[in-house]
């Protein structure tokens, strides 16, 4: 009680809730005073010691006025959703209606829901882009300032809906930004078969023994980031909103690993595991499902973020493999889909 009256604990849902990323955030959000509604297609996963009061809903956000009644009462909003394809791909659909209908439509959605619902105070909103929405405008040391031009149907998404909200924001409808991702890799914390990225599937075939294939040399080099490095992210930008709202940022180590050293990387921690020697790297011809931006660096700057929310991330990436690696080997056979 503050002068007599309740004070109610700010609401954050949060949509995608049972992804990835979406568990990871929700875990650092179960750790602080608020009240989460994690939404999600499948039910998301709860810390049996959470402080916050959470609610868990189900729900396809596509379904008429689902996601009205998913944000309900919303004091901000962590948007997380994508359109995947595949239980074991780190690849985004790049193509189709269904994908642009998840990737940028339910974006105008929430803005429309916001627009009707009048809220008294403008609500947050966190966007996960992708650094990749650059696509080839920006090279070398990425700091968010390059010209935008993307090369898949996926970053042509994600810039629509980023756009999108930072027009919502001019207008005074949300208080909106875009965290735009690095390559994530989960160190097990929670369910590995949530991770469905290069690293992590590069490993499990280094721990069966089975060769890893390099496209392009494996010159190209990414930003690999912990996801409970990117969960803090996203909390910190809740924290941070009315500085950070209005334009994206990046997310990121400013450290560049070519995709030929984190194979070699993760052939070492899967031999360290296994107690045989290191599997085959070898480079092969550039298959039909190869994108422009496979052959693309993208390493982000965390200064500007940094110096907005105090963010960094702190796992070093062979830590973080070593410990994916032990969930790994604890991982079901055919983990579920």
């Amino acid at each position: 009680m503050k002068g007599g009256t309740a004070v109610t604990k700010p609401l954050v849902v949060v949509l995608g809730a049972s992804g990835l990323l979406g568990t990871a955030v929700t875990r650092e959000l179960a750790a602080r005073p608020v009240r989460v509604r994690a939404v999600a297609r499948r039910p998301a996963t709860v810390p049996p010691d959470a402080v916050a009061e959470i609610e868990v809903r189900t729900a396809d956000l596509t379904a008429p006025g689902e996601l009205a009644r998913a944000v309900a009462g919303a004091d901000a909003v962590v948007h997380l959703v994508a359109y995947i394809t595949g239980a074991r791909t780190w690849r985004s659909a790049d193509d189709g209606d269904a994908a642009e209908r998840v990737n940028t439509g339910l974006v105008r959605d929430l803005v429309d829901v916001f627009r009707r619902q009048r809220p008294a105070r403008p609500p947050v909103v966190v966007f996960a882009g992708s650094t990749s929405q650059v696509g080839t405008g920006g090279s070398g040391l990425l700091d968010g300032t390059e010209r935008d031009a993307p090369q898949t149907a996926y970053d042509r998404h994600k810039l629509a809906a980023e756009l999108a909200l930072e027009a919502a924001t001019a207008a005074g409808v949300v208080r909106a930004t875009t965290l735009r991702l690095p390559t994530l890799v989960s160190r097990g914390t929670d369910d590995p078969s949530l991770d469905r990225g290069v690293a992590a599937a590069m490993l499990r075939r280094a721990l069966a023994g089975e060769p890893l294939t390099l496209w392009f040399g494996g010159t190209a080099r990414r930003d690999l980031v912990c996801v409970d490095d990117a969960a803090r992210a996203f909390v910190a930008a809740l924290e941070h909103a009315d500085r950070l709202a209005g334009r994206h940022w990046l997310l990121g180590s400013g450290t560049g690993t070519s995709i030929a050293e984190l194979f070699g990387l993760i052939a070492g921690v899967a031999a360290e595991h296994t107690g045989k020697p290191p599997v085959e790297i070898a480079s092969v011809g550039t298959p039909g499902g190869a994108v422009p931006t496979d052959a693309v660096d993208f390493v982000g700057d965390p200064a500007p973020f940094h110096d907005v929310t105090g963010w960094f991330p702190r796992v070093p990436l062979r830590a973080v493999l070593t410990d994916l690696a032990a969930a790994l080997t604890r991982e079901p056979a055919t983990p579920p889909a």
